[in-house]
């Protein structure tokens, strides 16, 4: 068996060496795309990406040997699935790894907007030690709305708790015992959540029926002056939608570990030297520079998941699903419907 193991850190590099010695494995530090692939890639049988890479039928045309994608990642819209089924190439993913760790990222940007600790810090960063317009708001009392109920969700509720809020969520799938344990109350549609929100939370994955999940029409419904976080996909919300409510002053805050485009918007200057193709959105792009911009929103790089003990979990459950693909037990497996 040939690994290919790509988007690697220094740290992850060294790991693979004592885990996966047993197998031949290339490893880069290099998001894997269209064109990137190496003549060393090509007869690979497994290949473990992160969510930098686009795994697109032109890369698995170039890597025909392929039997396993081990994304080291709980989302997998960035590997083409139905593609991979067709050609019988089974795809693998960590279905948990950083519950408490995303959802702890979640609050440290509300506190961070809650407490105005960006403004705060920039201010005294010049020796300017005025306290005008510093003025926050407590989280005790206020109503936190949780979309999206599983393992991240359920960690930010016990969070909110904490904090003396109330807590309101929405799911598709309501569990009553959950929410008998932990103390919280289902809303019967997202519309009621947001009417009731002071702080909104998304935790839910990106699939077709969550794409843009906070939209045009329904954000218009916010309980003004709310705030809202993202750290679990950046195309849950209409970017267009999002800087009307920051405009409007329906949301007097926003905090986006995750942002539509967002890997143009990163990587923009290896898109401006190689040019805008027809699937580019170029006006996100625009509206992404100017949340990048603006006082009320924080933007963090995609990097919820980034704590010393996440990565690591990462990392074993990762080699734990390679190894059981090799055995001839595959698990944590993606379901594609045919």
């Amino acid at each position: 068996m040939k690994l290919v193991y790509v988007e690697a850190t220094s740290e992850e590099a060294g790991w693979l060496k004592n885990e996966m010695s047993s197998i031949t494995t290339v490893v880069t530090n290099e998001p894997l795309r269209d064109g990137g692939i190496t003549a060393e890639m090509t007869d690979a049988e497994i290949l473990s990406v992160f969510v930098d890479s686009m795994i697109t039928k032109a890369v698995l045309d170039e890597m025909p040997r392929l039997k396993l994608i081990a994304t080291r990642s709980t989302g997998f819209d960035h590997i083409d699935a139905e593609e991979c089924h067709r050609r019988g190439i089974v795809i693998s993913y960590v279905p948990s790894y950083g519950e408490n760790t995303v959802a702890e990222h979640a609050f440290a940007l509300i506190l961070s907007l809650s407490r105005k600790i960006f403004q705060s810090y920039e201010r005294t960063e010049r020796m300017n030690f005025n306290r005008e317009g510093l003025r926050g708001f407590d989280l005790y009392g206020k109503t936190l709305g949780v979309v999206g109920t599983g393992r991240i969700g359920r960690h930010s509720i016990r969070i909110g708790r904490a904090f003396g809020m109330k807590i309101v969520a929405y799911d598709s799938y309501p569990n009553s015992e959950l929410a008998s344990k932990e103390d919280f109350e289902y809303v019967k549609t997202l519309d009621d959540l947001l009417a009731q929100s002071d702080v909104i939370t998304l935790h839910v994955p990106y699939i077709p029926e969550t794409h843009h999940i906070i939209n045009k029409e329904n954000i218009k419904k916010i309980k003004r002056g709310a705030i809202l976080v993202n750290t679990a996909r950046g195309g849950l919300v209409d970017t267009e939608a999002l800087l009307w409510a920051l405009e409007e002053g329906v949301l007097s805050g926003a905090g986006l570990d995750v942002i539509e485009g967002e890997k143009d918007t990163f990587e923009e200057i290896t898109l401006l030297s190689r040019g805008f193709s027809k699937e580019k959105d170029i006006a996100t792009l625009l509206r992404n520079h100017i949340l990048v911009a603006r006082d009320d929103v924080i933007i963090t790089p995609h990097n919820a998941f980034n704590s010393v003990e996440a990565v690591r979990r990462i990392f074993d459950t990762t080699v734990e699903n390679i190894n059981g693909f090799i055995d001839g037990t595959p698990v944590n497996t993606v379901q594609v419907k045919s």
